[in-house]
């Protein structure tokens, strides 16, 4: 992987794979300063984004990060500092993702605040006129169906090299206008040492799950049969 370069700008640390000035840490921050509401569904995810114009960069996306479960009551927004931050270990897992040939958004930097306990963000290119698979298939379900091959033969070279991405389901399947696809959410993410049909059983278990919870088309497993 290549060096990640780090740099502590107004009591938040960052790492990217280039330098950023201090003008564009400034517009990054900027985002951070807003108030953030976490989602928590199978069409948005669980982490709050917005979108800023980084002068040298262009468009670009600001993940927050958010706490699930029940700590979620008590705790939404920060975590303890153990290792590498959320922000962090999601930025080298796009890289390495990339890296494999699959489609995932474009990592530009990752951030966090300083001390022991941490608030988190992340930022990507943006990819402009998406919308969710989830969405889609709500939407217009002829399409959804004619994508779900491209999706599928990516969940396959995800299982081929053994990433288990815990938390893949249409609504972290992003879709633009011309059909190209991208996963994302790949924070809790790993690398899988069990064998491969279980792999593939979870990724089935998972997508299924989250199709019946969220009421969304049978088609969605269906063509996800036709190859698993």
């Amino acid at each position: 992987m290549d060096t990640i370069k780090t740099k502590t700008f107004d009591s938040y640390c960052f790492g990217s794979l280039f330098k950023l000035s201090n003008h564009q840490l400034e517009q990054i921050t900027s985002m951070f300063q807003n108030r953030a509401h976490a989602t928590e569904n199978v069409l948005g995810g669980r982490a709050s984004v917005q979108a800023v114009q980084i002068k040298g960069i262009g468009k670009a996306i600001v993940k927050q990060y958010f706490r699930g479960g029940m700590l979620r009551h008590f705790v939404k927004q920060k975590y303890f500092k153990w290792g590498k931050t959320r922000s962090q270990s999601e930025f080298e897992k796009l890289i390495y993702i990339r890296s494999l040939g699959l489609s995932a958004p474009e990592p530009v930097a990752f951030a966090y605040t300083t001390g022991l306990f941490y608030r988190a963000w992340l930022i990507t290119r943006e990819i402009e006129d998406i919308q969710t698979l989830a969405e889609l298939s709500l939407n217009d379900e002829t399409r959804a169906k004619e994508v779900m091959s491209g999706v599928t033969e990516q969940i396959s070279r995800l299982i081929q090299n053994q990433i288990c991405h815990v938390d893949l389901h249409p609504g972290n399947v992003l879709i633009t206008s011309d059909n190209r696809i991208f996963f994302i959410d790949f924070d809790k993410a790993f690398t899988y040492r069990g064998d491969k049909m279980r792999l593939r059983g979870k990724y089935i278990n998972r997508w299924q799950r989250s199709i019946r919870k969220h009421r969304l088309p049978e088609m969605l497993s269906k063509e996800f049969y036709k190859v698993f």
